[in-house]
């Protein structure tokens, strides 16, 4: 069992929480699997998944505060994460 694509994702801040789309191997293409996890769970597995240091400017050259995911630590965390924790896999949507 392995998370073969990511879908889509989503941060959460409010809750520190990441939402997520994917898919494992034994899913067809038409199947796809939803699961919200604590950002603390991969901080807890060693995982950075935000890239804090990315900053783009607009017209007036001001900072603006920007969050990117790093998708092969998104993509490799869910393995881990579902490896150790197999009862918290979601089910099928």
């Amino acid at each position: 069992m392995e998370v073969i694509e990511v879908i889509t994702y989503q941060i959460n801040h409010l809750d520190d929480t990441i939402s997520v789309q994917f898919r494992m191997n034994e899913d067809s293409e038409f199947e796809s699997r939803y699961d919200t996890i604590e950002l603390t769970e991969a901080d807890d597995f060693g995982f950075s998944l935000i890239n804090e240091d990315i900053e783009f400017f607009d017209e007036d050259e001001s900072e603006i505060e920007f969050d990117d995911i790093n998708e092969n630590e998104l993509h490799s965390f869910l393995n881990e994460y579902y490896m150790i924790y197999p009862d918290r896999l979601p089910k099928i949507d």
